[in-house]
Order: structure tokens, then C-alpha cells, then sequence
């Protein structure tokens, strides 16, 4: 394994380059492999089983492209899988999890809000994290609807629109002061939420905490990228690639794989 490996990332399709953006801002010189199984996106809505198998599956493709590192670009597959994928495999992992303590040690009303999905609010990860809060009213809310529109990039829909305001409303009533995002899909929906939020409402997802985490890991293991050079970062997609290439806004190669 060599400094210059690359950095993997998976997610159930394109919403993992929102932490993709955030980890290729904070080491730019990295090498990156970023895979969106949009095939079987959503994972929300998957038995447990059924995410360890894929994101094992998502696992050994990165292997096989010798990642140093690989990140779980998707609350879901943390929640559910992160435990089970340290165990068998000897590659450092990141995952990502809602930011849920922040919101709560932060909070002036003691009530936030969280959107994500099904898979995410129902497991034993994320109950254990509530668990150490209490004192805090959590407004749990699955995102329903939200995950298959951002992968047809139907992101500025009337769509989008309506379920954002069905999910958001009964938070602003119940006098949330923080908004957690527990999904990598969501930040793409920042500026409909904006719009729907009072502006006192604060808004925290976990991109910035994940890269930060990488680097740090990366840095303890010795296994920084320090060669200055155009980085190759390349995405792998088994689905339709233009919804990600449209994304990325960017003219990386985007390669559409069956695995």
C-alpha cells in the first residue's frame, strides 16, 4: 500500500459525493475512486441483511482498486453495516452518521430536527446515539420520496418541493432551533430547505466532520498523499451516468460499470 493510493468512497448512488466535494476541498492532492450504486438505491428501505451485502459487494470493488482508506459515503450502510465491514475486512474505515450531538449540545429550544432515512432512524446505531441525549426532544422524520427523486436529478422539482414542506412544517411548529441532514442525498437539497426554514433554524450535515476524519486517520497512519500532482478522481456508476455527471459539474470521467 503506497501514499498515493487512492481514497474510496461508496454510497447507494450519487448523494455521497456531497462528502465526495468535502474530502477533495481538504486534500486536494488525493487520489479518489468514488462508486454510486444507484442500481439498487435506495438502501432506506432494505432489510439490514441486505445492506451488509451490498456494501460488501461495494467493499471489494474498492478493494480491488487498491483504496488505502474507503469511506461509507451513506448514513444508512454506516448505521447498518459499518460494525460488520471493520470486522472483515483490514482496511481503515470511515463512516457517517447523523450529527445529531452537535445539534443537541447546541440546541437553545431543546428540540431538533432530523430527516433521513428509514434504514438510518430505525437502527441500533443511531437509537444508541439518541439515547445519550435525553434532555433533547428529537423530531425524528423519515425522508420519504426524497432519495429516487435526487438520483432522477429531479432536485428542483415541484416534487421536492411538496415533500419538503410536509416533512419540515411539523419541525418549525414543535420549535426545532437545529435541522440534522442524516442523509449523504440531502445536502444537494439545501437551497428548497432554506427556503422553507425560519432563518434562526441552524442546518448541519456530516460532510465536513467525514473529511476531517479521513485526513486524520490518513495522517496517523502516515499514508497522506504528499506528491503534488493533478490527482486522478474517477467514478464509477452502474446506473444511468448523466444525473452524475450533471452533479459533479465537473469534466471527471464517469464510468458506468455493472458490479
Amino acid at each position: 500500500m503506497t501514499n498515493n493510493n487512492p481514497i474510496g468512497l461508496f454510497d447507494s448512488g450519487i448523494g455521497g459525493t456531497s462528502i465526495w466535494k468535502e474530502i477533495h476541498e481538504l486534500m486536494p492532492n488525493e487520489n479518489t475512486i468514488y462508486l454510486a450504486d444507484s442500481k439498487n438505491a435506495p438502501y432506506g428501505q432494505k432489510s439490514k441483511e441486505e445492506i451488509i451485502h451490498l456494501s460488501n459487494k461495494n467493499t471489494e470493488f474498492l478493494l480491488n482498486q487498491n483504496c488505502k482508506i474507503i469511506v461509507v459515503a451513506c448514513n444508512t450502510a454506516t448505521t447498518n453495516a459499518i460494525k460488520e465491514l471493520r470486522a472483515k475486512y483490514q482496511v481503515p474505515f470511515i463512516g457517517i452518521e447523523p450529527a445529531i450531538k452537535p445539534a443537541a449540545l447546541h440546541s437553545k429550544t431543546q428540540t431538533i430536527g432530523i430527516l433521513a432515512t428509514q434504514g438510518t432512524l430505525n437502527s441500533e446505531l443511531f437509537h444508541q446515539t439518541a439515547q445519550q441525549f435525553q434532555d433533547t426532544k428529537i423530531i425524528e422524520q423519515i425522508g420519504h420520496g426524497l432519495v429516487p427523486l435526487i438520483e432522477k436529478g429531479k432536485i428542483n422539482s415541484p416534487q421536492i418541493k411538496e415533500l419538503l414542506n410536509n416533512y419540515l412544517q411539523p419541525m418549525i411548529e414543535a420549535n426545532i432551533d437545529y435541522l440534522v441532514l442524516g442523509c449523504s442525498h440531502y445536502p444537494y437539497l439545501l437551497p428548497q430547505i432554506k427556503k422553507i426554514l425560519p432563518k434562526h433554524i441552524k442546518i448541519i450535515d456530516s460532510g465536513e466532520a467525514v473529511a476531517k476524519q479521513t485526513k486524520n486517520i490518513l495522517s496517523e497512519k502516515n499514508n497522506l498523499n504528499q506528491e503534488s500532482h493533478q490527482p486522478k478522481n474517477i467514478f464509477y456508476t452502474n446506473a444511468n451516468p448523466t444525473v452524475l455527471e450533471k452533479i459533479l459539474k465537473h469534466n471527471y470521467p464517469v464510468i458506468k460499470k455493472d458490479f
